[in-house]
């Protein structure tokens, strides 16, 4: 059954969904980037995904953030973000037969060769803002601060319980912030031949353009962002900030 529910904004359901992440990064390689007829062939894969409710592809940008940015170093090469409704749709898609197979076939993607791949299926909980209309400029593409929490909390529990609550509201202060998304673990089968990962929690926010991302990273939200993440119960493992232009694919 579809997992429903759950926050509303000016009568809009807002449905929470199972999310699958995929990261080519390699840190030695910064200027590495995806030749373009690849990329038009991931975009077609994915659009062609059964049971596929959205499906996000991103690509390396800069930003400059007072506290995060230079100690994550170079966005990944590339990443997308794929929505299902049901767990189910999701591992069939993953499966030893499953349609995302093609994704890992040699000739898919030889531009990334070699690269180091990561995995992982989370459930994505999306939050209100307060204006969720893009303004990208023609042409442009919104941009997304991917955030992963690599390492272990004391009390997970605890530990989501305060993020989920407190840190997003402070989030859709951000100025121009179109999107808010915190993602967090579950137990998911998948048989594509990358390295699986099990980061305790990912999350992400969204504005029109790299700039707009900027600009809201270096507002004054900012400052109280870095108050409230002192507040965190105990963790560790540290995290990792990637800004990355966002392109939606369109399904058919």
């Amino acid at each position: 059954m579809t997992i429903a529910a759950s926050r509303a904004k000016a009568g809009k359901e807002i449905l929470v969904t199972f999310a699958y992440f995929a990261t080519f990064h390699d840190q030695a390689r910064p200027a590495l980037r995806i030749a373009p007829d690849e990329l038009a062939r991931v975009r077609d894969i994915v659009a062609a995904t059964p049971g596929l409710r959205r499906g996000l592809v991103f690509t390396p940008e800069a930003t400059r953030d007072p506290y995060a940015g230079a100690h994550d170093g170079p966005s990944p090469q590339l990443a997308f973000e794929l929505y299902f409704d049901r767990i189910d749709q999701l591992e069939s898609a993953l499966a030893h037969n499953g349609h995302l197979q093609a994704l890992a076939l040699p000739q898919t993607l030889p531009s990334l060769a070699g690269i180091e791949v990561t995995q992982q299926a989370m459930l994505a909980r999306p939050f209100p803002v307060p204006d969720p209309v893009f303004h990208t400029a023609p042409g442009g593409l919104p941009c997304t601060y991917l955030v992963q929490y690599m390492g272990a909390a004391e009390d997970l529990n605890a530990w989501n319980d305060y993020y989920l609550r407190h840190h997003p509201p402070v989030m859709a202060r951000f100025p121009g912030i179109r999107e808010i998304e915190v993602c967090t673990r579950l137990d998911w089968c998948g048989f594509l031949p990358w390295r699986r990962v099990d980061h305790m929690q990912r999350n992400k926010v969204v504005f029109d353009s790299a700039a707009a991302l900027t600009a809201a990273l270096n507002s004054p939200v900012r400052e109280e962002m870095r108050a409230d993440f002192r507040q965190f119960p105990p963790f560790s493992g540290g995290n990792a900030h990637f800004a990355m232009a966002t392109e939606e694919v369109r399904l058919p």
